[in-house]
């Protein structure tokens, strides 16, 4: 018997042709289905081996003290041996998908991700990079732009700061890795600085030793480099004197020798009477009604006298236009 022509606008509906299909689905799935069991084996087995491999290389890393590096090198190891696992067993499932198919997908695939994530991948090697050439270290205290604080931990998206205060402050790491960074505790120590201002009536040869015993009695001043008096400059109102000294370069001491430091001058200076004078401003306010002004040796204020030299003033110059 032949089959029917179908008829426009009728719906047909067959239960031996659909049940034909399913059957052929079982019939491949079964043959299939060694392969699929295989595959699962193998995934498995494959996901145990990246998490061996990953545990490997973040122990190895933290036996050098390189936690940080250790995680991101494992997670990157770990992923990618599992990926590569899965691209296997799915050739062991099909078995006329060839390798070669599926690099080749990947790889255009692999161009579009890029592309949708350029920032998340730009930020894991700029991590990635500032991990292995190790330009600060956990626990350094840095500065990247307007934000400064400890670094607590280095992940492979951002940087994790501490501020002095408390707060904590999540920086991308190609910010980190593109721009300037000042970091604090590179060394152990570092060199601060306080101006101090005398008199011009003051000796400045005492001055400048009050200034270094002051500096003395402080226990947390380095000895080596030894602290220093020097003379910086010769202000409108005093005497510069600059006094410079070394300390452990952490923010805590620093800014509590600072304190101590200025708290020390300040007493020194009260004993010892020299002047630490305020800023002083002079205002001359010219008188313009009088005739002698513009006469420089007659008028009271403005211009120092000079012979030979005697302009007339507005007043006289209209008088006589007049």
């Amino acid at each position: 018997m032949e089959p029917q022509a179908d008829e426009t606008g009728q719906i047909d509906l067959n239960p031996a042709r659909a049940l034909e299909r399913v059957d052929n689905w079982l019939d491949g799935l079964v043959k299939i289905l060694p392969n699929i069991v295989v595959a699962l084996v193998f995934t498995v087995i494959v996901w145990f081996v990246a998490r061996w491999i990953g545990s490997m290389i973040n122990r190895g890393a933290t036996s050098r003290d390189r936690n940080n590096l250790g995680d991101m090198l494992g997670s990157f190891a770990r992923w990618g041996i599992f990926l590569f696992g899965l691209l296997i067993a799915l050739t062991i499932v099909v078995p006329t998908l060839s390798p070669g198919d599926l690099i080749a997908g990947l790889g255009v695939s692999s161009v579009a991700i890029g592309f949708a994530f350029k920032d998340i991948l730009q930020n894991w090697l700029a991590g990635l990079l500032i991990l292995f050439r190790q330009p600060f270290e956990i626990g350094d205290q840095i500065k990247v732009d307007d934000f400064e604080g400890t670094v607590e931990r280095i992940e492979s998206r951002a940087t994790l700061l501490k501020t002095y205060d408390g707060q904590r402050v999540v920086i991308p790491n190609s910010d980190i890795y593109t721009n300037s960074v000042l970091v604090r505790t590179a060394f152990p120590t570092s060199r601060s600085h306080y101006d101090v201002g005398i008199g011009y009536g003051d000796d400045i040869q005492e001055a400048r030793e009050e200034v270094l015993n002051a500096m003395a009695t402080i226990d947390e001043i380095e000895r080596d480099p030894a602290p220093e008096a020097l003379v910086w400059g010769l202000d409108a109102s005093w005497v510069t004197i600059r006094a410079r000294w070394w300390t452990k370069s952490d923010r805590a001491s620093v800014v509590r020798v600072n304190s101590q430091v200025m708290t020390a001058i300040k007493r020194a200076m009260d004993e010892k009477g020299i002047d630490m004078p305020y800023e002083t401003h002079v205002h001359l306010f010219h008188d313009q009604t009088e005739d002698t002004d513009g006469v420089r040796g007659e008028q009271r204020e403005g211009w120092p006298s000079q012979a030979g030299d005697d302009p007339e003033s507005r007043q006289r110059q209209q008088r006589k236009q007049a």
